[in-house]
């Protein structure tokens, strides 16, 4: 699996996830709604972590920074 996440991409989803930790450990966010964010912020971190969103392979989308090849 090849990496398809930059450093930027990785650190707005992980300040995200954080969010959503404090606002569900202050009990702003409660109920089903603490469950989805609860799983869209432990998505967040496990994609951060392996540097691989499988949303962005379907489209070719890359935000990690691509090495020249040279000819």
């Amino acid at each position: 699996m090849k990496k398809n996440m930059g450093t930027t991409d990785k650190a707005i989803r992980v300040v995200i996830a954080v969010a959503i930790v404090a606002l569900y450990l202050t009990n702003v966010i409660t109920g089903t709604l603490a469950i989805v964010l609860g799983v869209v912020a432990a998505a967040f971190f496990l994609t951060s972590a392996i540097s691989f969103c499988p949303l962005y392979a379907p489209f070719g989308i890359k935000t990690c920074k691509t090495e020249k090849q040279e000819a």
